[in-house]
């Protein structure tokens, strides 16, 4: 995924880990794009990986969430924890609420987040949040599917050319 990202021309912005961060940070190095670690200072940290261009290490969670929602065009969500969730429904809230564009949000993974996704299709037929709200989140199993809908619901809705060293990144979020 880093690297069809890349392959786009946005930098990957992760949390700059190991697993599926660091699997993400590296397919965008490998595949010559940017690659740009965001990290909390925690007391039981995790180290850095090593293919990062760029570290910034933050110390509040709500300051990394508006570095990821202000410099990103899209989000894709891998399986990860709590901050995970945080960060997606972050960025959910703030589309629905109109405070950012309607950038893309792409959940990878369809059978580790089945429970959630269906817990999210609950809320809409009961009317907590408005079955419009549905589409702001895409589900895949596949790179290419994921790209594609990025490449429809952010480069050409935002006029983005296809080049590579785009300013702004795609996070990745998951394992945290």
């Amino acid at each position: 995924m880093g690297a069809a990202i890349a392959r786009l021309g946005f930098t990957v912005i992760t949390g700059g880990g190991p697993g599926i961060m660091e699997a993400a940070n590296r397919g965008a190095k490998e595949a010559g794009g940017r690659s740009v670690g965001c990290t909390i200072e925690l007391p039981s940290e995790q180290p850095t990986n090593a293919y990062l261009d760029r570290c910034v290490r933050m110390h509040y969670f709500f300051a990394r969430k508006t570095l990821l929602v202000k410099y990103s065009y899209a989000f894709v969500v891998m399986p990860g924890g709590a901050g995970t969730l945080d960060e997606l429904f972050e960025a959910v809230t703030l589309i629905q609420t109109g405070k950012i564009k309607n950038f893309p949000i792409v959940i990878m993974g369809t059978d580790y987040w089945k429970e959630l996704l269906y817990f999210i299709d609950k809320m809409a037929q009961r009317g907590m949040i408005a079955a419009s709200d549905l589409k702001l989140i895409y589900a895949t199993d596949s790179v290419d599917e994921a790209i594609a809908h990025i490449r429809n619901k952010a480069i050409e809705p935002f006029g983005l050319k296809q080049v590579m060293r785009q300013r702004r990144p795609i996070p990745l979020l998951g394992e945290g």
